[in-house]
């Protein structure tokens, strides 16, 4: 038996190995230092740090962190940042120095970044969750997922940290852009195509990567939308919602869990054993490793005050379940001394190694460490990824109004001005987790317009009108002239995510790029980037407003990371599309749909507010949450599901058989849904489910099943779901998975307000 034998299972190697470690090298493993601070690139020329060769000396690197990620925050810019072929031979150099300087030969896991795409330079960049998600098309998503981790593990990359299942209870909150939506339910169905997706068949594959499930658990429902917030959340809804796509993820064969920065009912996740032992370990079986956020160790001791200092916040961990820490800063430092002085069991440490070491066993990093720089040379960015991501973008832009048919627009006549903060934003449309790209790589709004009409570009005229934040008025001036000699008008406006590249601001008057000093700064939306409100930025309303007082069809496009509250822009404007922050093809994708090229098939994950005082305003609240406020009602503006098409969709024929059903039986619901319009479109066919009377208070209807179907102009699809004990089953007042006999509302339709109904019941 030897660990170096390929043949025995994971397990047995994982314990030899165990075996012949000493203490500093069992503690090597459970840390996971910054990888862009272990080489230094120049002139070309990659070299590995001094401070990262003492540390493989000292007893080893278990795993790095964004060894190949670049962005402010690293300081890795595309000068001094490593191409798709230098980063794979970057992390062989690295590779090979590990196994020649230790005394095991134990490689090192290279963590990665890729919520919508490996945060590498030359990398695809897809559209974020949030707005993947509005595609309700789980079988492209997990196409995405396939060639993220292709980009990836060509590269190096061996594990994600991906996908994020965070409920969005509070849209205010700057993370919601990562999120797929406010349903646990459709969370859950992207979260089995994502770990299918990421992991394929191997995990060994060279084209597979280890998915990291975060952030566990509640991390979407903080106090007032603050990141890292506390929770105020019941057993009950933390195992109904929360918990529900992690779960599933779960089953999908899921091999790492992060656990959020929050608290929940005074209980850092961090060293919650009743959620990382009591649920993931004995309740799901889950048997991979479990890797902090990065600083979570250290919040123990220093923003939640449950440890009194460093050490004690790495016991405490380690005693929870945490097996590896990101930035390896708290286990790095007190490991060692908390086994040496009788504060740890050795036991506990030995458990985490274990399972530290069974995950490179099964990734196949022991026979295969290094990555491939001519698959990465060939497949990160290439042109194939290039079209699924301009795909999946136009999948998931949603038409939330269109007043008299102004969209699409004509390719023959007319000529359009395109304005706004966004329109020539190549950043703003990418999202955060986004690394610095060649500017020619995004296609933006208006060089996606421009391409529609490249035999007349005179047709296309364009002015920035002013910044997404701040309030110069300094552009109105040239956006008005613009505007007036227009037939329709196109403003991109929204948000940003975007951190400071140092690629200078935009020249209000003229739209030209220019580089000061002290680049401007229009981020208003990413991590760490809550806000009370959730109406633009800036000026921008009052730009449109200006702008719509010049008589002509106003499109607005936005461009974001949450869901914008603007009633004037509503009421007043003649088209609304929602991009979400559509990635480095959302201009392409935004243009085929303006012309009609794509027919607009997005529907919303989030509920859209009418004003921030409305929150929460997820639609499957509790019925007794109330009717209305005093100045309005509590409805959303545009409600979970929404979502527009050139073409109409009629339902009809709702049936259920049979009627009635023993508690463990299933039932086939169908539906007749018919293209009724002029053009082939698709539609996401929406199940809900309604329990009219219930022991637990239950919300008033719950999406339970959907269907993404194209269809010919007068094509007639019937659609069948299936509802059994998955769909009707609640979490009881013992706090188990329950059916109750009695009465049940089956919901099918455009939305979860737009819906036929039927009745379904459980006989006792």
């Amino acid at each position: 038996m030897s660990y170096t034998n390929p043949n025995l299972p994971a397990e047995e190697r994982a314990e030899h190995l165990l075996g012949l470690m000493t203490l500093e090298e069992k503690a090597g493993q459970l840390i996971q230092p910054f990888g862009w601070q272990a080489y230094e690139h120049r002139d070309g020329k990659m070299t590995l740090t001094e401070s990262f060769k003492e540390k493989v000396a000292g007893g080893g690197v278990g795993s790095l962190y964004g060894m190949l990620r670049a962005d402010p925050w690293t300081g890795v810019t595309l000068a001094t940042g490593l191409s798709p072929r230098e980063g794979a031979e970057a992390v062989n150099t690295l590779q090979r120095y590990v196994l020649e300087h230790s005394r095991l030969g134990i490689p090192v896991l290279i963590g990665e970044e890729c919520s919508h795409g490996h945060m590498a330079i030359g990398a695809t960049v897809f559209p974020v969750p949030l707005s993947l998600g509005s595609s309700w098309n789980v079988e492209l998503y997990r196409e995405v997922c396939r060639a993220v981790a292709l980009e990836t593990r060509s590269q190096g990359g061996a594990v994600t940290y991906s996908p994020v299942l965070d409920v969005v209870r509070d849209p205010r909150w700057g993370r919601t852009e990562e999120c797929f939506g406010e349903d646990a339910y459709l969370i859950s169905e992207m979260a089995v195509a994502a770990v299918e997706g990421l992991q394929g068949e191997s995990l060994q594959s060279g084209g597979s990567v280890g998915a990291t499930l975060k952030h566990f658990v509640g991390y979407g429902s903080s106090e007032g939308g603050r990141n890292a917030g506390p929770v105020h959340m019941g057993w009950r809804e933390l195992l109904e919602v929360d918990l529900l796509p992690f779960k599933k993820a779960v089953e999908a064969g899921a091999v790492s869990i992060m656990p959020a920065y929050n608290e929940i009912d005074g209980v850092p996740c961090t060293t919650n054993t009743e959620l990382l032992e009591d649920i993931l370990r004995e309740a799901w079986g889950f048997e991979g490793l479990i890797i902090t956020d990065c600083g979570a160790i250290e919040m123990l001791a220093s923003g939640h005050d449950v440890a009194e200092d460093g050490m004690d916040a790495a016991v405490q961990s380690l005693e929870a379940g945490i097996d590896m820490e990101m930035s390896g800063e708290m286990y790095g430092k007190y490991l060692v001394d908390a086994v040496r002085e009788g504060k740890l069991d050795p036991a506990l440490l030995d458990r985490a190694v274990r399972r530290v070491l069974t995950l490179k066993f099964r990734l196949g990093l022991f026979e295969q460490p290094f990555a491939d720089p001519d698959a990465a040379e060939r497949v990160i960015g290439s042109k194939a990824h290039q079209e699924l991501a301009r795909q999946v973008a136009g999948e998931s832009i949603i038409l939330l109004k269109n007043e008299a048919g102004v969209l699409p627009l004509s390719k023959t006549a007319g000529t359009i001005a395109v304005i706004g903060p966004n329109a020539d934003a190549g950043y703003n449309q990418l999202g955060d987790y986004t690394s610095p790209q060649p500017p020619a790589k995004v296609a933006t709004v208006l060089s996606g317009i421009r391409s529609k009409l490249a035999a007349e570009p005179e047709r296309v005229l364009y002015a920035p009108g002013c910044r997404i934040k701040g309030d110069s008025r300094e552009g109105f001036e040239a956006a008005l002239a613009c505007a007036e000699q227009a037939d329709t008008v196109v403003m991109v406006v929204g948000g940003s995510s975007a951190r400071d590249f140092g690629e200078g601001s935009i020249d209000l008057k003229t739209g030209a790029s220019k580089v000061t000093e002290n680049a401007w700064n229009d981020m208003d939306c990413g991590e760490g980037i809550d806000r009370v409100s959730l109406t633009l930025s800036g000026v921008q309303l009052e730009l449109i407003q200006q702008v719509h007082q010049l008589g002509k069809p106003v499109i607005v496009v936005y461009i974001n990371g949450r869901p914008v509250s603007e009633p004037w822009i509503d009421e007043h404007v003649h088209a609304i599309l929602e991009a979400w922050y559509p990635g480095q093809e959302g201009g392409h994708a935004v243009a085929d749909i303006l012309f009609g090229d794509v027919n607009p098939s997005g529907k919303l994950t989030v509920s859209v507010p009418k004003h921030v005082g409305q929150l929460p305003v997820y639609y499957n609240g509790k019925r007794s949450r109330g009717k209305r406020y005093l100045e309005a009602d509590s409805q959303p503006q545009y409600p979970f599901g929404f979502g527009l098409s050139y073409t109409e969709f009629t339902y009809s024929g709702l049936k259920v058989e049979p009627e009635v059903i023993a508690a463990g039986e299933t039932a086939i619901v169908s539906v007749d849904v018919q293209n009724t319009g002029g053009r082939e479109g698709a539609e996401v066919v929406q199940l809900y489910i309604s329990d009219v009377a219930s022991k637990v208070t239950r919300p008033a209807r719950e999406l339970k099943a959907f269907d993404k179907i194209k269809l010919a102009p007068g094509e007639k699809q019937t659609v069948l779901f299936t509802v059994g004990p998955e769909q009707l089953q609640y979490i009881g007042p013992d706090l188990r998975p329950v059916v109750e006999p009695g009465a049940f509302k089956v919901l099918v339709g455009k939305h979860v307000n737009d819906t036929l109904s039927t009745d379904l019941t459980v006989r006792g």
